[in-house]
């Protein structure tokens, strides 16, 4: 059994993989998980629990696609194992993955799996959070709850949830329309903790959404080096 771990800086979500197939996942950790995996990796972007010893995903790995990036030493691993992922689910094909976590992050994959890079923009909660800090009376908007993000706000509440996520969701079709000119038959992944309330806005753009994409890519390098 493959064992996967995304280590982000509020919580832990693990996968476990027999072969390709996802078997569970969940969040937390525990001795008894850890106990029953054959192989581990981990890919973090914060603190690793304590106990738990198991190999970190770098770019210096052997990986299943190829990096043409200039500073491959600084590429953030959940970057490396969603490129992964996207590659694994649809190979020969052109791939843009769209992460939205605490940053929204966008990268290209092109059909011989080679990774070009991408853009790293704010995530929701962060512009959120600089429009109630860098304004005198700007209310701080909770994400929680909001099932369908107005387009037309007609409160302050609703204006900031249509800016935050409206703007967002404009700058990523404008980048999926600027990588489509050099791939047109490019597949868009979206995936990421804050990836529902992207498609609550009920934009029919025809992404493909992703759960877990990140541990799914990291179980594709696992398999990868058992080769």
């Amino acid at each position: 059994m493959n064992l996967t771990l995304d280590i982000g800086n509020t919580a832990v979500k693990w996968a476990t993989f027999d072969g390709k197939e996802l078997v569970d996942c969940g969040y937390g950790m525990s001795d008894e998980l850890v106990a029953k995996a054959d192989y581990m990796l981990a890919c973090a972007s914060g603190e690793m629990p304590e106990g738990v010893s198991v190999q970190r995903l770098t770019a210096d790995m052997p990986l299943p696609i190829k990096l043409d990036y200039k500073t491959p030493e600084t590429l953030g691993a959940d970057r490396i194992a969603d490129a992964c992922g996207a590659a694994g689910l649809h190979p020969g094909e052109s791939c843009l993955v769209i992460d939205a976590g605490t940053c929204i992050t966008v990268d290209f994959i092109d059909s011989k799996g080679v990774y070009h890079g991408g853009a790293i923009m704010p995530g929701l909660k962060m512009n959120l959070q600089a429009l109630h800090t860098f304004t005198a009376k700007l209310p701080l908007i909770d994400l929680e709850g909001v099932e369908k993000p107005p387009v037309l706000g007609r409160s302050t509440e609703e204006s900031i949830l249509a800016g935050t996520i409206g703007a967002t969701l404009l700058a990523l079709a404008g980048y999926v329309a600027l990588y489509k000119e050099k791939a047109p038959n490019l597949r868009v992944l979206l995936t990421g903790g804050d990836a529902k309330y992207l498609l609550a806005s009920g934009t029919n753009n025809g992404w493909e959404h992703v759960q877990n994409l990140t541990l799914i890519g990291l179980n594709e390098i696992m398999i990868y080096n058992e080769k």
